[in-house]
This record gives C-alpha cells, structure tokens and sequence, in this order.
C-alpha cells in the first residue's frame, strides 16, 4: 500500500485559544483585603496602557484572542474595547465588578452578567457569548450560575480551573470543554495529567512565576501533540505592567503572587505567542462557543 501523502495543512500545528482577563491591577483578589472597592476610584488606573501593549504584541505576532472584560473596565475605557474588536478579537465578559460568584446569590448574579454583557455590546457593537468568572468561581457549590447565564444569553463559559488550589479549582471536573446545565458549554482553562497528579499549563501565575522552558512549553507541547488537544491559556494586562505601585500591607503569599517576574512577563509571552499558534475562543471552539 503507497504512503499517504501529508500535504502542509495537515502538518499545522494545532491553534490553542488565548485569553486576557481585563481588569486593572487594584481588582484583582490578591489586593482585595487591603483595597476596597469603594477605594478604587483612588488609585491610578493602567489598564488602558497595559491592555494597548498586549494589543500591539499581538499585531505583531498575528495572534487574536478572546478578552474577558470587566464591565466597569469597559464603561471607563470604551476606546479600548473598540480597539480591541476592530482588531479582530473576541469580545466577552468577565463580569461588571470583579465580585466572585461564589460571593453573590443568583439575583445578583444575574444582574451583574447582564450589566456587563449590555454595556460591553453597546459599547463593541458585537454580540457578547462568553463569560468567565473572576477566580474562577464557579465552584461545585454555584453550579446554579450555569442557569443564569443562559438566562441573560451567553453561550459559554470558561470559568473552570480543574486543579487543586486554595484559592480556586474543581480538581475533579472534567479538563476539555463539555455542556453544563441549561445548554451552556464550559471551556476549562489548560491542564495535563502527569506523574500521578494534574498541572495547570493555563498561564496566569504558573505561567510568570515558572521557568518557561522547563515547566509552561513543555506542557503545553504535551497537551498539544501528545493528547492531540488546544489549550485554554489566560492572562492579565497588570501581569505586564512592572511599573505599577506596590500596594503595603499584603501577605507575603499574596505580594509574591502579584508582583514575582512581573518585569519578566512580557519577554515570556513574547516568546509563547511565537512559539505556539493562538486564536479566539469563538473560533478554537466553534462547538461550544457558538448560537443557537
């Protein structure tokens, strides 16, 4: 029998789907027992600048991704959510105010899914599908939240970080994209089994804090050639930003979380973003992603 002939599109390295969660650097979880919401309008925002720099690394390298978006974000910077539509990207939610699900009732919820999704299209002229939660905060305990976000129209959600952690994770849940209750789809972000355990290759801080070359590329090529499966990979524009201010009074676990290899950052996705191909969810995933 003749060899079958692999022609060049067959040998394309599969696309992963990348991510940036929107938010500023005073949102995020890490600073919250230390700066309040009501604090916010206090400090210096950079996530315009940071978000913008992301933008230009990806014009650069061709990459598109999806942008999880605060609502607040979005109604104080609506230049920046034009940019990123017009450039091609995904527009999605990631809630209005950053409060984690786990922290809401369904009401609330609901509300706050549906704020962010009506200003993030009014100001992008797109229809918004997706959503993730900050912290990823659906945990086995909010599993109601799946319900309430088909009520207010998403499609998906890529809220599920399936490891151990003690901020996070449903370590039992499944690692590839499947359907929840009320027809909306679930896009975990990246992990690999191995050794007997599982481990995040997602990003985030694993991917800053870690040595590139040693622990996030090797993983993520298991994943991509040895289980033949994209990955779910996420970051935020503050994890690019060196240049922003030390917040006093943190625990030592949460200002190495935040501030370690902030300075590094940029290089490493840099070189990621050219090392592996990336696209938008909606088109990674155009099964779980996309209308009825």
């Amino acid at each position: 029998m003749p060899l079958q002939k692999v022609s060049a599109a067959d040998a394309r390295p599969l696309v992963n789907a990348m991510s940036v969660d929107v938010e500023d650097y005073y949102q995020v979880w890490a600073l919250s027992n230390v700066i309040r919401k009501t604090d916010w309008p206090s400090w210096e925002s950079r996530v315009g600048a940071s978000t913008n720099l992301i933008l230009d690394l990806f014009a650069e390298t061709g990459a598109t991704a999806t942008f999880f978006t605060l609502g607040c974000v979005a109604q104080d910077n609506p230049s920046l959510v034009r940019r990123i539509v017009e450039e091609g990207h995904e527009l999605a939610s990631h809630g209005y105010w950053h409060d984690k699900v786990s922290a809401l009732q369904p009401k609330s919820f609901f509300a706050d899914v549906s704020d962010a999704k009506k200003r993030l299209e009014d100001i992008g002229g797109v229809r918004v599908l997706g959503y993730r939660a900050p912290s990823f905060s659906i945990g086995d305990n909010q599993t109601w939240a799946y319900q309430e976000l088909a009520e207010a129209g998403y499609t998906y959600s890529s809220s599920l970080h399936p490891i151990v952690h003690d901020h996070y994770g449903r370590p039992d849940a499944p690692r590839f994209p499947y359907r929840e209750a009320a027809g909306i789809s679930e896009i975990p972000v990246a992990t690999v089994n191995l050794f007997g355990r599982r481990w995040s290759c997602a990003g985030g801080g694993y991917f800053r804090l870690l040595p590139y070359s040693l622990y996030s590329k090797p993983l993520l090529r298991r994943l991509n050639e040895g289980e033949g499966k994209p990955a779910a990979f996420y970051f935020h524009p503050w994890e690019v930003d060196g240049g922003q201010p030390r917040v006093s009074g943190l625990s030592v676990r949460s200002r190495l979380r935040h501030y370690t290899n902030l300075d590094a950052m940029y290089g490493k996705l840099s070189r990621l973003l050219r090392e592996f191909e990336w696209g938008r969810f909606d088109r990674v995933y155009p099964m779980f992603t996309s209308a009825a």
